[in-house]
């Protein structure tokens, strides 16, 4: 009885730190890739990589609650920056999701586009901020003239 006890105690602790194990090496995968455009055509070059598992979570969470319109929007020049990663909506797991990122004139909010599912959002001026910063390690209200 007592090896019993001792069994299933060693089996849960295993069971636990395997879990916790398999978390982490998940948590490990999520990247966004960020690109920046060049100029004023539409060539865009790697900007940075986003490896840090609190900034992924920080964008996904902005963009998964964002009120977005169904809209196919022809903007003015391309998106001032791209960024993607992998989608974990259901049914939608595994897949790469590009969003489109456009500084307004006054250089205070974000325009976002998914051009794949044809939707759009302008954000509100604290997400635009957040979210910005969050991809760029930038602040939105600094811009240089030339950029955006």
């Amino acid at each position: 009885m007592n090896r019993m006890k001792y069994f299933i105690v060693f089996t849960v602790i295993i069971s636990i730190f395997i879990a916790g194990c398999s978390k982490e090496i998940g948590a490990e995968e999520q990247l966004i890739k960020v690109q920046k455009r060049m100029g004023d055509e539409n060539v865009y070059e790697d900007f940075k990589v986003i490896k840090k598992n609190e900034q992924v979570q920080k964008v996904r969470e902005i963009v998964d609650h964002i009120d977005w319109t169904n809209a196919q929007v022809s903007m003015v020049r391309p998106a001032d920056y791209r960024f993607a990663f992998q989608s974990k909506k259901p049914g939608t797991e595994g897949k790469v999701v590009l969003y489109e990122l456009w500084i307004s004139p006054n250089k205070d909010r974000v325009e976002l586009v998914l051009d794949a599912e044809g939707k759009y959002v302008q954000l509100n001026k604290k997400k635009s901020a957040e979210l910005f910063e969050s991809l760029t390690d930038g602040e939105l209200g600094r811009l240089s003239e030339k950029a955006g």
